[in-house]
């Protein structure tokens, strides 16, 4: 029982005394068994007021009705007494939603916005968006392109030259209806893609096939107001993207473009990201609209078994050059013949960051492939005494600022609020590649221990010609974690030309290359029929399979099988990729 002589206020104070006692404990890097102690007075002076006032301490986090029933749904993760929170409390193929999105706040890089569907990139993930910018940038000026910048405000006349294209994103656009109390005599949208913002200018500049072709890049932010439940950068009301325009004279030169730019998207997976991808084209019923075809590439999520875009090229023909004019005298003809551009687009954004979370990331946080990492290896000294802190500090600060020069991006943690074991645990939530631990006997040894974040192996490496060893163990990781997420895949990318089978290997989680005939009412009734009606498991999607892709490499020839939709008896034309899907 509480002493009841003490009042409420006095036991405030000594919640405040108490509570700062264990701030102090952990800063200091003392021991669990002194914390916990700590921890349990603070514990039974809490119990202690609420035992004599009914109510719970000051300063106790007060839940609305909307978080409390949120809570129900999903209960916090108990937490022992004494133990920090600052790792990920979730299991990643337990508890996916959770998992992931302690993952992306613990590890810094988002931040949560008051406006639903926006969010702060904060500069772990944005030095992410910046290498893929770079290295892509390079590409697409090594194939012409020059990059520009275009408005992000779209009249509504403007918007209504092409209610076929834009029908999609109807729903998502947001609109601009006031200028301070005065309403607008025309509402200004928001643009969800700059077709209808650019092509109109294209039609000014083209007159003669000399002034094609135009191929014109810009990274920019486009705002898609979705009604869905929004995810950090997987489906957000405003997000950051290239997008590329183009228009060519001959339908053989748009072509070409659409290929090389998906290479490039292919290699951004690839030689950055460590994902593997499975390039194809977009059914009629996915392909994007107002195009003639859509080209894509398709990452797999394990943890879901779901499909995801990685990124598209389209080719969209002849299209909108006739809905905006974009026409020039044909070269071939003396009689003034007009001719009409063949146009591409093209798109990457930051949902990749959130492929690289969801591929890679393991229970102990992130996991950052080398390339796109901001530090691709962290010193930490260890065995720090007064007696030899100057020396291994210097030690450290001497060894980043050599890697630094041979172009490995290092980062020296010396701080002295934090032991060397809270470091590695805060390092490797971060993903960091790789972490090297120097102590006194590492300096005697002329030597360092080097531990790899994708699977926590530990090496010893004298210092000599160090640089060059950290380099191709770099791209060693790199690799690794490549050939594993790609037999990861494969693994559960599975083929089959029997229906039942087919919803069998949905539910085990697998994307499936079936035959298909591409009729658009077979793909929805593929969708509807795979859907389940019953749940088998709490915690696996319900949701029908869609397309992906038509993979460019098929696996045996499609056209000696029947459709796969249970209500065809056509023949099909190509194996497709199939799949439950973000």
């Amino acid at each position: 029982m509480p002493d009841t002589s003490v009042t409420p206020e006095q036991l405030e104070s000594k919640i405040k005394e108490q509570g700062d006692k264990v701030r102090s404990a952990k800063g200091s890097g003392a021991s669990k068994d002194e914390i916990q102690s700590l921890v349990n007075d603070l514990l039974k002076l809490k119990a202690d007021y609420k035992t004599l006032t009914g109510n719970d301490p000051p300063g106790a986090p007060q839940q609305s009705s909307k978080q409390k029933k949120k809570e129900k749904k999903a209960p916090a993760p108990k937490v022992e007494a004494g133990v920090t929170r600052l790792g990920i409390e979730a299991k990643k193929f337990e508890d996916l939603p959770n998992w992931y999105s302690q993952v992306i706040t613990k590890s810094e890089m988002i931040e949560y916005y008051d406006v639903s569907g926006c969010y702060i990139l904060r500069p772990w993930s944005f030095f992410i968006w910046e290498v893929i910018q770079k290295w892509f940038d390079a590409g697409i000026k090594e194939l012409g392109v020059e990059n520009c910048y275009f408005p992000m405000f779209v009249s509504n006349s403007a918007l209504e030259k092409e209610k076929t294209h834009i029908a999609d994103f109807a729903p998502e656009v947001a609109w601009v209806t006031k200028s301070g109390d005065s309403e607008l005599a025309e509402p200004i949208a928001i643009r969800p893609t700059s077709e209808t913002v650019m092509y109109p200018s294209y039609a000014s500049w083209v007159q003669s096939h000399r002034d094609l072709p135009i191929k014109l890049n810009q990274w920019c932010n486009v705002v898609r107001w979705e009604f869905k439940h929004p995810q950090p950068f997987l489906r957000t009301r405003e997000f950051l993207w290239q997008e590329g325009h183009s228009a060519f004279a001959t339908q053989e030169e748009a072509h070409k473009e659409v290929y090389d730019i998906l290479d490039l998207y292919h290699g951004v997976y690839k030689e950055l990201l460590a994902i593997p991808t499975v390039k194809g084209r977009k059914t009629e019923k996915e392909k994007f609209a107002g195009g003639d075809f859509t080209t894509t590439v398709e990452g797999y999520v394990s943890a879901t078994g779901r499909g995801i875009q990685g990124a598209t090229s389209h080719h969209l023909g002849q299209n909108f050059s006739k809905m905006f004019n974009i026409q020039f005298e044909d070269p071939d003809s003396n009689s003034g013949d007009k001719l009409f551009a063949h146009q591409n687009s093209w798109g990457l954004s930051t949902r990749s960051i959130g492929v690289v979370v969801m591929v890679h990331g393991d229970d102990k946080g992130l996991v950052l492939p080398p390339r796109v990492a901001m530090y691709q290896a962290v010193i930490v000294p260890c065995g720090v005494s007064d007696a030899n802190k100057e020396q291994l500090n210097t030690h450290c600060s001497e060894l980043k600022k050599t890697l630094h020069k041979a172009g490995i991006r290092t980062h020296a943690d010396l701080r002295e609020n934090y032991n060397s074991g809270w470091k590695f645990n805060h390092w490797e939530l971060k993903g960091v590649p790789l972490r090297i631990e120097i102590g006194p006997r590492d300096i005697k040894n002329n030597q360092v221990v080097v531990v790899r974040r994708d699977t926590g192996v530990k090496a010893t490496l004298q210092n000599e010609n160090l640089e060059e060893q950290l380099k191709t163990l770099l791209d060693t990781v790199h690799e690794d974690m490549y050939n594993r997420a790609l037999l990861e895949r494969d693994a559960n990318m599975a083929v089959t030309t029997v229906w039942e089978d087919f919803c069998q290997l949905l539910d085990q989680r697998k994307i499936i290359q079936a035959p298909y005939c591409g009729a658009i009412e077979c793909e929805e009734i593929i969708k509807k029929d795979s859907a389940r009606t019953e749940a088998v498991d709490d915690k696996a999607p319900a949701m029908g399979a869609k397309s992906l892709c038509i993979p460019f490499n098929q696996p045996a020839d499609a056209t000696t099988e029947t459709c796969i939709c249970p209500k065809c008896d056509k023949k099909a034309n190509s194996y497709t990729l199939f799949g439950r899907s973000y």
